[in-house]
Order: structure tokens, then sequence, then C-alpha cells
């Protein structure tokens, strides 16, 4: 097997212009995640990037954070919690409301998702403006959880969203 640092994941990142709307180049991961290889590389370094720092859980907005989320928590030996889309939990849920550049959309999670003092790693695919990010991150510590860091594979670095999610440590695989 090829050495999983000398992958360059940004080779497997394909630019899809005018998608969903003109004048947008989307960054599809289909590539990546159909490559174990880059795919193994990704979680890879993402498990290496938090080591030692006492993660518990690994929570993900859906769908896409699910996508590395998940395969990151069971590296890491960490409890994995789906941040969803309202009515799609079965259990009793807490709720935040946030403001999109479109519109208000909302998010919940289990009432016994988190707890006082967990320490929490945030993850998705893309950070683009920060917004689902930033509603994740005040949903968990709305718990009592602390957020230890937000992850992502990409980040736009030209939309800004970083700047929503200080003072939290963000580390990105790639960014553009």
């Amino acid at each position: 097997m090829a050495d999983p640092d000398a992958i360059e994941l940004r080779e497997f990142i394909r630019d899809i212009p005018d998608f969903p709307k003109p004048g947008v180049s989307f960054k599809d991961i289909t590539p990546l995640l159909s490559s174990p290889a880059a795919f193994g590389a990704a979680i890879g370094r993402l498990e290496r990037a938090f080591a030692g720092k006492g993660i518990q859980t690994i929570a993900a907005a859906e769908a896409r954070g699910f996508i590395f989320g998940a395969p990151l928590a069971l590296c890491m030996n960490a409890g994995f919690v789906p941040i969803r889309k309202p009515g799609k939990l079965p259990h009793a849920t807490i709720a935040l409301e946030y403001q999109l550049e479109y519109g208000r959309d909302r998010l919940e999670v289990h009432t016994d998702a988190f707890g006082p003092g967990r320490r929490v790693l945030l993850i998705d695919d893309v950070l683009a403006t920060g917004g689902t990010m930033r509603a994740c991150r005040d949903l968990v510590q709305s718990t009592g959880a602390e957020v230890v860091a937000c992850a992502f594979v990409i980040e736009l670095s030209f939309l800004e969203g970083r700047a929503k999610l200080e003072p939290s440590e963000i580390v990105s695989l790639i960014t553009y």
C-alpha cells in the first residue's frame, strides 16, 4: 500500500463548474470517497491531528459530515453523534434554529447525546460560510459539552467561514 502521507488529497477533488447554479464551482468529494487509499489517508490525517486531545465524541451535521465522522470515531475509539434536520431523530431532542444566507434552518440532537464536560470534535466535509458548523457548535455547547475543535476535509477560505467559528480550533485538510 502507498504511503498515506504521500497521497495528494487535492487530486481526488473534482471541480464541477456551474453547480448548483451558474458561477459556482462545486468541490466534489466523490472521487476521494471512491479511492480507499485517498479516503483512508483523509481519515488517518484527521485522526493524527486530534490524537492525544481526549476526544470522547465526534459529531457531524447531516449528511456528508456523517461520511467522515463515523469512520473517524471508530479510529479514535470515540462515540459518534449525528446532528440532524428536524423530525429525523426518534428520541427527545433539543434544537437550534439558525440563519443561513438564504433563510433559516434548524438542527436537532438527542437530549442525551452529550453532557457537561464531554469533549467533542465537530466534523464536516466543507467549510464554506461557516453557518451550519457555527450552529452545530452552539447546539453542542448548549448541553455543557466542550467543543475541542472543528475539522473539515475542504475549506473554501475565500468565503471566510473560519471567522464565524472563532475562537475554536479549526483543522482543514485542503484549502482553496
